[in-house]
């Protein structure tokens, strides 16, 4: 592998075997601030995609559509009514994928925590 490529395992954190001693508070708050920082990303560009998405197919003007975004997107649902056909495709569409991303980032952010707890359960 050349130097300049990116190697697939430094772009996530391996996590250490239960052979293997707890990592250290360092490593884990790296994990953490890592984890964070990438839900964080991945909730910024599906709120893009809903602003955008909103403000074409609703049509909405862009506060609205960035109010209807984040309330899909946190699960409470929507505001506006939405009275184009395109509108209400996308945010039927919307809707589920939003669900797939709150679980995902839920996932990325308990990662780091529920493996110290299990490791430091296993560990002898």
């Amino acid at each position: 592998m050349k130097n300049n490529e990116v190697q697939p395992h430094l772009l996530f954190h391996k996590y250490e075997h239960k052979s293997e001693p707890v990592a250290s508070k360092k490593v884990f708050l790296k994990r953490l601030y890592f984890n964070s920082l990438l839900a964080g990303t991945i909730l910024l560009i599906c709120l893009l995609m809903g602003v955008v998405g909103y403000k074409l197919g609703g049509p909405m003007s862009w506060i609205d559509a960035l109010h209807n975004a984040s309330m899909i997107l946190s699960g409470m649902g929507p505001v506006a009514e939405i009275k184009t056909v395109g509108g209400k495709l996308f945010s039927s569409f919307y809707a589920l994928f939003s669900g797939v991303a709150f679980i995902t980032n839920i996932g990325l952010l308990i990662a780091p925590l529920a493996h110290r707890f299990f490791h430091i359960l296993h560990a002898e």
